[in-house]
């Protein structure tokens, strides 16, 4: 875990039909372990390329892909990206302290015109539940891994 990383990097975040092998097959793909390992749920820092990597166990979910985002290095830096895309004339509220994915984030959700949520967000602590998911997001985003039934 790395309490704010160097720079932005692009999130991808996968729903996986098993949490185990998908992290068997990333971890020998990208030749790191996970950051983060919690029942239903795994995410990767990988370095290079510089990308945040989140699985969630969700058997049987049609779409592959759940959600997009960028994580940021401050909460400042999240506030100033949120206002300039706001600017910009596309909605992203910014959320303060949300507990989503067993960590505490300020973030803002977008959705982009064919519906993809893209989440711009920075980790300020770990957490140990998995947590609501956000602002604006839909509980099929940030917790579709949630098998323990935390996200309400």
């Amino acid at each position: 875990y790395q309490e704010h990383p160097a720079m932005s990097r692009v999130q991808l975040a996968l729903n996986v039909g098993d949490i185990d092998a998908a992290v068997d097959h990333y971890t020998r793909l990208f030749g790191t372990e996970p950051a983060k390992r919690k029942p239903g749920y795994a995410n990767f820092a990988i370095a290079d390329p510089p990308l945040k990597l989140v699985l969630f166990e969700n058997p049987g979910e049609a779409a592959t892909l759940n959600h997009l985002g960028t994580e940021m290095a401050t909460p400042e830096e999240v506030t100033a990206t949120a206002r300039r895309v706001t600017e910009a004339g596309i909605d992203a509220p910014v959320d303060e302290a949300d507990t989503c994915c067993y960590a505490v984030q300020d973030k803002a959700w977008t959705t982009d015109p064919d519906g993809l949520r893209w989440e711009i967000y920075t980790v300020l602590e770990d957490a140990d539940e998995f947590g609501s998911g956000g602002l604006g997001a839909d509980d099929d985003v940030c917790c579709a891994g949630d098998t323990a039934g935390s996200c309400g």
